[in-house]
């Protein structure tokens, strides 16, 4: 290569001389600046994501203190009866009209079977149960429905509550 750069003339030379620095150029454009430049920019919006989401949760670090201090064990909530509980909470969350059958298993438990029941509600009405009265599923089973639409499901389930 060498010798057939040799054998052009002066003027050829420097055209293939600031040609061949272009080429270097742009390839450490390409191949490192681009890159750099790239992983710079998405870790900038990355930074700013996260000072907006900090800047939302600032406020709200204030009322976790003073939520927490106020709540009670789901224990101390309420001294009723699992029974009371579950005709209570199925009548708030409109439930009431699925329940086929409820039986007290122990004192700190219930057996309960829905037909027909849409599965979202029954999931909610549980979550309400475990947060307000601390009573969670010791056993269930679930099936669906023949004559109902989709989320729609036949379900028994043991309810049971810490002493």
């Amino acid at each position: 290569m060498k010798d057939w750069f040799d054998t052009l003339e002066s003027r050829e030379q420097g055209f293939v001389i600031v040609g061949a620095a272009a080429v270097v150029i742009a390839i450490c454009y390409v191949l490192v600046w681009l890159p750099l430049d790239k992983s710079q920019r998405t870790m900038a919006e990355n930074v700013a994501t996260w000072e907006r989401s900090l800047a939302e949760l600032r406020p709200l670090r204030g009322l976790a203190p003073a939520t927490a201090g106020n709540q009670q064990s789901p224990g101390a909530m309420s001294q009723q009866t699992p029974v009371v509980i579950v005709d209570q909470s199925l009548r708030a969350r409109t439930l009431d009209s699925a329940l086929k059958r409820s039986q007290p298993t122990t004192s700190n438990g219930i057996r309960v079977e829905f037909e027909d029941v849409a599965f979202d509600d029954l999931v909610l009405w549980l979550g309400d149960l475990s947060n307000q009265y601390g009573m969670q599923v010791a056993s269930g089973s679930f099936s669906t429905t023949g004559r109902a639409g989709p989320g729609r499901v036949n379900a028994t389930l043991t309810l049971e509550r810490a002493p």
